[in-house]
């Protein structure tokens, strides 16, 4: 729906379309996504200018929209420490253990600006088939004593989404460098070994992700190189690697 209307429209209104279920949603490699009542699941059209920061680096904008979907949680006052992360380049989880959401984008450009379009999901209220962002809430307030309220997809939507649109501003002003740290904050990755070429590849350790959204690698006695996942394997980050 959204693919056939976003070029009719003017470039200063934005779009997004919002499902209560999904039964034909589309996962990354055309995997298929399977989605129940009590997820947040939205499509959203954005324009970027080709002549931007963002524009040039155009792949971060999963990044963003990964680390929008965790930032609607943990920018709430007393929901701070819910353990929603981000793990690279586009899945929601809950601390390195389970994923409970994901993001994919599409952009096409038409002549000097690029329209995107943002497909995100995550599972707000539905303890199937792995876990939701108010179970870990009624974890936390067992564990602390609290009493923070459950959340509603809508309500999650639209802080994503608000979130979301202060990200790019940053990142259109201050490029990477403007939003990383808070990337940073909130990913899985820091310090783990993964596996280069193969299963039985060299080891090394991420450090980051590069200008322009790829993941850095630091490989004894080689420094740090940027790499791409292998395309083939379901976990994007079982074997990496790297571009010649």
């Amino acid at each position: 729906l959204i693919g056939r209307l976003m070029f009719e429209l003017p470039e200063e209104m934005g779009l997004i379309a919002i499902a209560v279920r999904q039964t034909q949603g589309k996962g990354r490699g055309g995997n298929v996504w399977l989605s129940p009542l009590g997820c947040a699941l939205s499509t959203l059209h954005i324009t970027v200018p080709l002549h931007s920061n963002l524009g040039q680096r155009i792949p971060f904008i999963q990044h963003l929209v990964s680390l929008a979907v965790v930032e609607s949680v943990r920018s709430l006052p007393g929901y701070e420490d819910i353990e929603l992360r981000v793990k690279w380049p586009n899945d929601i989880y809950y601390s390195d253990l389970m994923k409970l959401g994901g993001v994919l984008v599409n952009s096409t450009l038409v002549e000097t600006t690029f329209h995107v379009l943002i497909g995100f999901g995550f599972n707000v209220n539905n303890s199937n088939p792995t876990i939701c962002i108010n179970d870990l809430i009624t974890k936390f307030n067992k564990e602390e004593g609290t009493e923070l309220k459950p959340l509603t997809p809508d309500c999650l939507i639209a802080r994503t989404v608000t979130v979301l649109e202060r990200l790019i501003d940053i990142f259109q002003e201050k490029g990477p460098n403007g939003v990383l740290p808070r990337y940073y904050k909130y990913w899985v990755h820091s310090g783990k070994q993964v596996r280069l070429h193969s299963e039985e590849g060299p080891i090394a350790w991420i450090v980051g992700i590069d200008d322009y959204g790829f993941l850095q690698v630091h490989e004894e006695g080689k420094g740090v190189e940027s790499v791409h996942p292998d395309g083939n394997s379901f976990d994007m980050l079982r074997n990496l690697v790297v571009p010649k």
